[in-house]
């Protein structure tokens, strides 16, 4: 099952998330939208309506994809490694997360904070449009952090224990976050189910980020006890019981501080600071922050695949 996850990590590495290619995202997305519509039609009580819709989501995302391989493994077991590695493929960020925090790092390199805040704004919740450049580079590098995990290490992590079938049924459990998942009346109640299994699924992701994220720190040349000594002291600040990890090692990494103000739909929330100033945040921050990505990234892959190797991996399969 391993060598499934590397075909799948070497593509998402080499080709991203192309345009033309059938995304199950943009499947689960309609899914999701279409059964909110009926269910707030059906059930009574919120909270109830979005606990039935996470069962439906994940549930569907896990028994399509595992028949899907399954047919193709009993018509040729190539085919069937091939369409597991395809579909492993679209649960990972690798190349797209690159790209989109490139997009805000190439203006700022040419003093056009205009479009690197447009760019900004398609990676992040919060408004961009009045920011300036340290708040531009502070919001790209905690979304590289954050996204390490929910993006590259959690599908990696249940890519290894469950093939595709698992990794598709995390990544529904992180459409349905981003989706549904938000603190905002309307989804309060209804998205309480999506945003707790969201925090349950990224929990062991995130601490095994908390050892590969300073680890990664040290091979950039940026040393590993900062990165982990800013992870003990100042993960719990955050708000979520797992973000709070990756960015503490990314500040930690970069000797920067992150967290502070931020503005969502017009309202000033305050969050905690995380790290210290010890420099500056500038636009090459931007660019270390993706190689600390790339590096987990690949050191979460060769961890898994020597567990496969020796054959230990079938202890963490559920």
């Amino acid at each position: 099952m391993f060598v499934e996850v590397i075909l799948g990590f070497l593509l998402d590495l080499i080709a991203g998330d192309p345009r033309w290619f059938p995304h199950p995202v943009r499947l689960m997305g309609k899914g999701i939208s279409f059964l909110e519509w009926i269910l707030r039609r059906i059930v009574p009580w919120e909270r109830l309506a979005g606990m039935v819709l996470v069962i439906l989501i994940v549930g569907a995302s896990f028994v399509l994809t595992n028949e899907v391989v399954g047919l193709a493994r009993d018509f040729n077991p190539l085919l069937g490694f091939i369409v597991s590695g395809l579909l492993i493929w679209t649960t990972l960020s690798i190349k797209d997360l690159a790209a989109h925090a490139k997009k805000v790092f190439y203006p700022l390199q040419g003093g056009d904070l205009t479009r690197a805040r447009q760019n900004l704004a398609m990676i992040v919740g919060r408004d961009t449009k009045d920011l300036d450049e340290s708040e531009v580079v502070r919001a790209c590098v905690e979304s590289v952090a954050e996204n390490t995990v929910d993006g590259i290490v959690s599908p990696l992590f249940f890519a290894f224990i469950g093939g595709a079938p698992l990794a598709m049924a995390f990544k529904a459990v992180s459409t349905l976050d981003s989706m549904v998942g938000h603190k905002t009346e309307r989804y309060l109640r209804f998205g309480w189910a999506s945003a707790r299994l969201d925090d349950v699924a990224n929990w062991i992701p995130a601490r095994i980020c908390a050892v590969l994220m300073p680890l990664a720190a040290l091979f950039c040349d940026h040393g590993f006890r900062p990165a982990w000594r800013i992870v003990w002291r100042d993960h719990a600040k955050h708000e979520s019981p797992n973000s709070g990890i990756p960015e503490a090692a990314m500040a930690g990494a970069l000797r920067v501080r992150l967290g502070g103000s931020s503005c969502y739909d017009g309202e000033r929330s305050e969050k905690p600071f995380i790290g210290d100033p010890l420099r500056q945040l500038i636009p090459d921050c931007i660019e270390e922050a993706i190689w600390i990505m790339y590096v987990t990234s690949g050191m979460a892959l060769f961890i898994g695949s020597l567990l496969g190797v020796f054959g230990w991996l079938p202890l963490l399969r559920i």
